[in-house]
């Protein structure tokens, strides 16, 4: 990315007409990227699946038609309850046209009780109206209370107004049907992949037996249908390359209304798991139906739910030799899976939904998973010995390669830095560095870590912004010398060929305060990472924790106990909040404190928000959306001294968007 040359003319002048206030659906289309995948139109028409799929996944509906049109369009239609297009009560526009049109509006905010949609796709409330603007026409029809009503947009906007009619003898009596046209401007590319496209449609029918979902395509002819009456199990044992080693685990849990644990009515998970010697695992999780393709806490939950029994059972029967530690990844390995979780109010990492954050869902899915495999394994013995065999062999197996690499390191490693307190464990693949900003912060991090995988490095102060520092000028800077030193690999450049063999941690973790100065120290470690390690950050070895900023201490709720919750964000806190109001917590009676910084965490807080591998926020640095040298002329932006004026720009094209930290 070039950055802008100082010029001896002069430049425009800035005032209050310099601030431009973007209204409606403009936001979307001057940034798409923020809030949908660009690189095709999939994840615009997923938007408008799911919401046919809330309607099935609520019991207002059995079937979902997709058809691919000759012009290049794509209609979804539906049999669940058709959206409203009365007049909402307070804005005084068909709430069909709010929906299309309006950011952060939709039924799924109403979680409370008789709300339309329970469970849902999550809270960012920006769906089909992000598939309106990001299309040259959208048309709606929906079949509702006798009546039949129309209406279509052209860029987000309507062209043909809320037209209404009674419905015909014979004609159907509710649902709703959307036709888009993607505006390929906004897309590198227009065509849908066909292969995502129908292993979507398909893991939908298998989350919802008894729903039929089909697929038309008006150019070939062809029609796919799919119905599954054997839900996750027939799926994965379809889905598999290799035959189990033992049969399918599969069940289910929903919590009661009248369980002890701190979980609303209705949430919990379905799953299908099974367990094979070799071959690629097969892993799919969903969240109230949304794919989520990078995982997240549902899934860890599932981890340590299987972990537990299995390790429970081998411990119950004597089985593990002498001298062999069993970790999660030794039981998770070899686990293929189908796992349907229901959040009430699900918290994803980003509007596109691939990475589920909700913090309880680990424990949720574990509650649930745990009892269900111990009664299972202890049914069926041999097949738990058969199983125990398995984790064991992959625990040794694990246990040696971390031994080959101790003894190929040898002697001649530079001494480690005293500030250092290192791990006991050689696997690399499961050590963790944390660079912890300040020394109290550092104590907590100490005392609160799993000293088996989890290193702490505490930084003084803040870094040397590195961006302009010459290679071997570098060391010169203590704090720097210490991280090189404790990681095991030396400063390079981005064409360098480094000797990453000396890497001791396969995580390098920046763990700094949830405030301005903590982010301010982010940014001065990434700059360190990009312009001196950047082989570390090409080969996923570069992490940013994210602590909590809001700790919400709430009180017993009939047989509910009292809890403390934490939420990383302003929108985490208000989630948190709607739930226990629907809980039935009485208003106020809850309490709500700010961590200032690290420094105020003791150990147990620590460890629970923000070092536990099942309950943390762990963020992988990555280039995203940009090549390298798109990010590198971002960072001389940032960082370069002689970029006084670039920044200023910057700030005062984007200053409006800044949340000040007061």
């Amino acid at each position: 990315m070039a950055t802008k040359a100082s010029s001896s003319k002069p430049s425009a002048a800035y005032g209050e007409a310099s601030i431009r206030v973007l209204k409606g659906l403009e936001p979307v289309k001057q940034r798409p990227g923020m809030y949908t995948r660009t690189d095709n139109p999939l994840h615009i028409v997923q938007e408008v699946i799911d919401n046919a799929a809330d309607e099935a996944l609520a019991g207002h509906g059995r079937r979902i038609a997709v058809t691919l049109h000759a012009d290049g369009s794509i209609g979804v239609d539906d049999d669940g309850r058709g959206i409203p297009f009365g007049l909402h009560p307070e804005e005084k526009v068909p709430v069909v046209e709010i929906v299309f049109t309006r950011l952060h509006a939709g039924g799924k905010f109403d979680k409370g009780s008789g709300g339309a949609y329970s469970f849902s796709g999550g809270l960012h409330g920006v769906g089909v109206s992000v598939t309106n603007a990001l299309s040259t026409r959208l048309q709606v029809t929906v079949h509702r209370e006798g009546k039949v009503a129309t209406l279509a947009f052209g860029g987000g906007d309507v062209i043909e107004p809320l037209a209404t009619r009674d419905a015909a003898r014979g004609e159907r009596k509710q649902g709703t049907s959307v036709r888009v046209w993607p505006d390929p401007k906004y897309f590198e590319s227009a065509e849908l992949p066909k292969n995502e496209l129908v292993h979507l449609l398909r893991s939908k029918a298998v989350l919802m037996p008894g729903v039929t979902v089909t697929l038309t395509n008006e150019k070939t002819g062809d029609v796919q249908t799919w119905a599954y009456k054997g839900g996750l199990r027939d799926y994965l044992q379809q889905t598999l390359s290799t035959e189990p080693l033992i049969p399918l685990f599969e069940g289910e849990h929903y919590a009661g209304a009248g369980e002890v644990e701190n979980f609303a009515e209705g949430e919990g998970a379905a799953w299908c798991v099974a367990f094979t010697e070799e071959g690629a695992p097969v892993r799919e999780s969903y969240v109230n139906l949304i794919p989520t393709v990078a995982g997240g806490t549902h899934e860890s939950g599932l981890r340590d739910g299987l972990f537990q029994a299995v390790k429970g059972f081998i411990e119950m029967h004597a089985l593990l030799p002498k001298g062999v530690k069993l970790l999660p990844e030794d039981v998770f390995s070899r686990a293929s899976f189908v796992l349907s979780a229901k959040v009430l109010d699900p918290q994803f990492q980003g509007q596109t939904k691939e990475r589920l954050n909700s913090r309880d869902a680990v424990r949720l899915v574990s509650f649930c998973v745990r009892p269900a495999l111990d009664l299972w394994l202890h049914q069926h013995v041999d097949y738990g010995r058969k199983l125990a065999e398995l984790v064991i062999k992959q625990a040794q197996t694990r246990q040696r390669a971390s031994q080959k690499v101790e003894k190929k390191k040898g002697s001649g490693v530079a001494v480690l830095p005293g500030k250092l307190t290192d791990c006991e464990s050689r696997d690399l693949s499961h050590n963790e560095l944390f660079l912890v900003e300040g020394d109290s912060a550092g104590g907590s991090a100490k005392m609160g870590r799993d000293k088996e995988f989890q290193a702490v490095l505490p930084l003084r102060g803040k870094v040397l912004n590195s961006w302009e520092v010459e290679r071997d000028r570098l060391f010169a800077n203590n704090e720097i010398h210490d991280i090189a030193v404790a990681i095991g690999v030396d400063p390079h450049g981005a064409s360098d060929t480094p000797d990453l063999s000396g890497l001791r941690y396969g995580k390098i973790c920046i763990l700094s305060d949830a405030d301005v100065d903590g982010s301010h120290i982010q940014v001065l470690l990434l700059t360190l990472f990009f312009r001196h390690f950047p082989k570390l950050i090409e080969t996923g070895h570069v992490y940013v924790a994210r602590p909590p900023l809001y700790r919400v201490d709430a009180p017993a709720r009939g047989k509910k106990p009292a809890v403390k919750l934490y939420a990383l964000d302003d929108g985490e806190l208000t989630a948190i909040l709607d739930k226990l109001r629907k809980e039935g917590a009485r208003e106020g009676s809850w309490s709500i404190g700010r961590f200032k910084g690290l420094g105020e965490m003791n150990a147990e807080q620590l460890w629970e928000t923000t070092l536990n591998p099942d309950t943390r926020r762990l963020m992988q640095v990555a280039y995203g959306a940009f090549d390298f040298r798109a990010t590198e002329g971002s960072f001389t932006k940032l960082m370069g001294k002689g970029e006084a004026q670039a920044r200023r720009e910057l700030m005062e094209l984007h200053g409006n968007e800044v949340e000040i930290d007061v």
